[in-house]
């Protein structure tokens, strides 16, 4: 068998096998959250999400919208020299984002049981 028969054969069969992955693994809800940023924003976003007072006088006040709040704790960046991640008995997290060109940074407090949001600064 020549090498370029075997380069077909094995692209074939790699090819068919992807398409089987694609049919079986296309209605779950699979996620590759293995880094820890992202098993950081998925453990923060899997509990209740809380605002503070501070939070909730700025959402009243229309400097920023929850959706925004929503996309920027599943899409973030989290500053980890400006966290204090092993602080007891709940974490504290820097998480930075953009919106509409302006600098967001959230720090939420990261407990057993739910999220709270304790600060928004927003930098234009």
């Amino acid at each position: 068998m020549k090498l370029i028969q075997r380069i077909g054969y094995y692209l074939g069969g790699f090819s068919i096998g992807l398409v089987i992955l694609a049919f079986f693994l296309s209605g779950k809800k699979t996620s590759c959250s293995y880094g820890p940023e992202a098993r950081v924003l998925k453990n923060i976003n899997s509990k209740t999400i809380v605002y503070s007072e501070d939070v909730e006088s700025l959402i009243e006040s229309n400097a920023i919208d929850t959706t925004i709040i929503a996309y920027i704790l599943k899409k973030g960046d989290i500053n980890f020299s400006k966290s204090k991640t092993r602080q007891k008995p709940c974490g504290i997290y820097v998480i930075e984002g953009l919106d509409n060109d302006n600098d967001v940074t959230i720090t939420v407090e990261n407990c057993e049981n739910k999220s709270t949001v304790l600060n928004i600064i927003v930098e234009k």
